[in-house]
């Protein structure tokens, strides 16, 4: 089934990212917030219906952050290439909550966010894309732990509605994974593919005839407990049953979606996050708002996102 098609998108912002990723809808602010990866950059806007009031704010950083999560009780938190950092103030001063357990000049923070208990969730990415080092790691009040490893890049992080199912991707192998999470403890058991994407085929690019649906990129549950995966170069988001049919294609406004989430009063705004960082000149002139944020309205509701437990 395809819901429509991608006129019913609105563009939210008009200065492009290079690569806008973690959007979270803040209920009391009423504002979107995302990443701007290669920009080393944080922003955020307000929206009402499907379109920003005033400018979009931008917090810039040293290093590209991966993710970031509201906190509880005021400001973010973030994983940036070297560690996970607590900023209380928009702009301000950033403390170093963990520092990042790994070799910082092959690999980086990548997708994560906050489960409904509170803890920091985010996976790594393996740079030079050729071995299966990315690895799921969980911040809380004892410490950074790793949960789940043997991915390229960690993408694709959530949770069911009842917290008793997690959904973890590897965009290279164009799958998703679903295990059994114990909400009390934050652990992960059982996995299994939820979903496998046909893989690239070789020598594929943009404008090829051959068909390409893509690979998962950024995720979000929706209150029926169905899995929205970003499709990267697939020009799509799938909307994915619990028990891993594809229930809706839709299409989104340019190739590279990069992650959807829920927002606006009643959470029936879908946003998504894009990318244009390293696409073709002619791919860029066809698409030039590729990178931009966009919305539009959906029938089912998404989930309220979760805040950090400053522990």
């Amino acid at each position: 089934m395809t819901l429509g098609d991608a006129s019913r998108w609105q563009a939210l912002t008009a200065e492009p990212d290079g690569l806008s990723e973690s959007p979270f809808w803040h209920p009391t602010e009423q504002r979107l917030y995302w990443v701007d990866i290669p920009g080393r950059r944080i922003a955020r806007v307000a929206v009402q219906g499907l379109q920003a009031q005033g400018p979009v704010d931008y917090w810039p950083l040293t290093q590209e952050p991966g993710c970031i999560a509201p906190v509880q009780g005021g400001g973010l938190v973030m994983a940036l290439r070297d560690g996970i950092y607590l900023g209380r103030e928009w702009g301000g001063d950033l403390q170093l909550l963990a520092a990042a357990p790994y070799d910082t000049t092959r690999l980086r923070f990548n997708d994560g966010k906050c489960d409904a208990q509170g803890r920091f969730w985010a996976g790594s990415l393996y740079e030079p894309k050729d071995q299966a080092l990315g690895v799921l790691y969980m911040l809380d009040g004892q410490g950074l732990h790793a949960m789940m490893d043997g991915v390229v890049t960690a993408n694709g992080l959530a949770w069911s509605p009842d917290g008793r199912t997690a959904y973890w991707a590897d965009t290279a192998a164009h799958q998703v994974r679903a295990f059994d999470s114990e909400p009390a403890t934050g652990q992960l058991s059982a996995p299994r593919v939820f979903h496998q994407m046909t893989p690239k085929p070789a020598g594929w690019s943009w404008g090829d005839h051959s068909p390409y649906g893509g690979r998962p990129d950024g995720a979000t549950v929706d209150s029926e407990g169905c899995y929205w995966s970003a499709q990267y170069e697939g020009q799509r988001l799938l909307r994915v049953s619990p028990a891993g049919e594809v229930l809706a294609e839709v299409k989104t406004p340019v190739p590279c979606p990069t992650m959807p989430c829920f927002g606006g009063p009643d959470l029936k705004t879908l946003f998504i996050t894009t990318s244009r960082q390293g696409r073709s000149p002619q791919e860029l002139a066809q698409y030039p708002a590729a990178g931009c944020v966009f919305a539009m309205r959906v029938a089912v509701a998404g989930l309220p996102v979760n805040g950090f437990e400053a522990f």
